[in-house]
């Protein structure tokens, strides 16, 4: 069972897949991480050497940032935009799309699937007696 910032890596999966649990490494970034360290990709967590998780702890603590550090940054970027209030800030603080998607349809996971027109979402009429 490893751990590296805080998030315990699955044992069975392979050692690629297995760092990208970490917010902030997806697949590629992890590839590029073991590639730099000599480490095969295909091997699983479990089989990984005490010496291969310490570079591997070593080198992702001080190269990357990842975890808490990330997502402080990333809430502090999106805080900045709406406290300036520019059109992205503005869309984040609506609950909004911000990336230029179309809204009239295909944006119910946003808006928390919201039904806004008459006939959708309705159930059916009573049967009379």
């Amino acid at each position: 069972m490893i751990r590296i910032s805080g998030v315990t890596l699955p044992d069975k999966k392979k050692i690629a897949i297995s760092l990208s649990y970490l917010y902030g490494i997806g697949l590629s970034l992890a590839e590029k991480i073991l590639k730099q360290l000599n480490i095969d990709g295909n091997i699983r967590t479990k089989d990984l050497t005490e010496e291969q998780v310490n570079r591997l702890r070593a080198i992702i603590e001080k190269d990357y940032k990842v975890e808490g550090a990330l997502r402080r940054d990333v809430f502090g970027n999106i805080k900045r935009m709406k406290e300036i209030r520019c059109y992205r800030g503005t869309r984040h603080a609506k609950g909004l799309p911000c990336r230029g998607q179309r809204t009239k349809t295909n944006n119910r996971t946003v808006r928390g699937n919201v039904r806004k027109t008459m006939g959708s979402g309705r159930k059916p009429a009573a049967q009379k007696t």
